[in-house]
């Protein structure tokens, strides 16, 4: 099977996987785990922030954030599609208790001047507008990358309005990789970043918080309340310690896999797509003509793995699972199912 569901699917390499066998442990809930405390240290130094917690998953990470930038009652503002706000399960009200202002974005990007125009006056009748939210490859919209340029602007705004500015970096690296930049100068704008180690650097579990040292006490301690605490977790930590250190340069190849896949769909008569918008690794397409959870159990049957994200819309997505032979396959295989009568 070509999995193309997400990037979520990869697996640690051999390589990485002996690092989990002799990585150190300790109980990191006490701070005695040293691997956990080396990929805090380093991915916190990367970023050029004081300091990192590391947690299971990256909805915990954007989900800790918002709990300590905010109190209940206050807004958040995101873009109209955020992970934060589409995919986890109603965080933002169920732990936090703060309301979302939706912005609508283009390419899963806004302005300052969206974020101004949409912001109350203080009056006791409205919310506390307290963090906007950056998403940062955004996945809805495709992997597309948001501006540093317009980030910087949406800083400068926020410093004048009083708001904290947080990224959710689930494919950070992806944004880095793809524009150049280093992850401090992309990272310096905000207050809290979250960054992701299972997704296309392929460490098997977890994601870290980074920001100043105050910042990363208050969460610590939401990451307790919300069940984040892990014991020996430098175990699963060595996996994500040895992907920063050796994963993050390829991921230009699942960039360069990415396009391949959306010229090569671009050729196949029943699929609307944009090539042009393919900036990292994420592949969106449309089948109008067809149930798009009919191709993909079709080409479950050949072989191919997809997500049908809408009734004529798919997503295809490159990791390190996958190579260049294995995009020609899936452009193949998705040709033949829509040749089919």
């Amino acid at each position: 099977m070509i999995d193309l569901r997400s990037d979520t699917v990869t697996q640690p390499t051999a390589d990485m996987r002996q690092a989990m066998v002799q990585a150190q442990v300790g109980d990191d809930v006490l701070g005695d785990d040293p691997t956990v405390n080396d990929l805090e240290a380093y991915v916190a130094d990367l970023l050029g922030k004081e300091a990192a917690v590391y947690m299971p998953s990256g909805t915990m990470t954007n989900q800790v954030a918002l709990r300590s930038h905010t109190q209940p009652g206050d807004e958040v503002f995101l873009e109209a599609e955020a992970h934060i706000y589409y995919y986890e399960g109603g965080g933002p009200a169920a732990l936090s208790g703060v309301s979302c202002r939706l912005l609508p974005g283009t390419g899963g990007s806004f302005t300052a001047m969206d974020v101004e125009q949409a912001l109350r006056p203080s009056d006791p009748h409205f919310p506390r507008a307290r963090l906007v939210c950056i998403e940062n490859t955004h996945n809805r919209s495709g992997g597309r990358i948001f501006p540093l340029q317009t980030i910087q602007d949406i800083a400068l705004m926020c410093q004048q309005q009083n708001l904290s500015l947080h990224m959710d970096g689930a494919r950070f690296w992806n944004a880095c990789v793809a524009t150049g930049i280093s992850e401090a100068a992309y990272a310096e704008p905000f207050d809290t970043v979250s960054v992701c180690f299972s997704k296309g650097l392929g460490a098997p579990v977890g994601s870290a918080l980074v920001g100043t040292a105050t910042q990363m006490a208050i969460a610590r301690r939401f990451r307790k309340m919300f069940g984040g605490g892990m014991r020996q977790a430098g175990i699963v930590a060595a996996g994500a310690l040895y992907a920063l250190h050796h994963h993050r340069d390829r991921l230009m190849e699942d960039h360069l896999n990415a396009q391949r896949l959306a010229i090569g769909l671009q050729g196949i008569k029943g699929i609307v797509i944009e090539p042009e918008t393919v900036e990292t690794n994420i592949v969106n397409f449309a089948v109008p003509k067809m149930q798009a959870k009919d191709l993909v159990q079709d080409l479950a049957q050949r072989g191919i793995a997809v997500l049908a994200t809408g009734p004529h819309k798919i997503r295809a997505v490159t990791h390190l699972m996958v190579n260049r032979h294995d995009i020609d396959q899936a452009i193949e295989a998705i040709s033949g199912s829509l040749r089919q009568p």
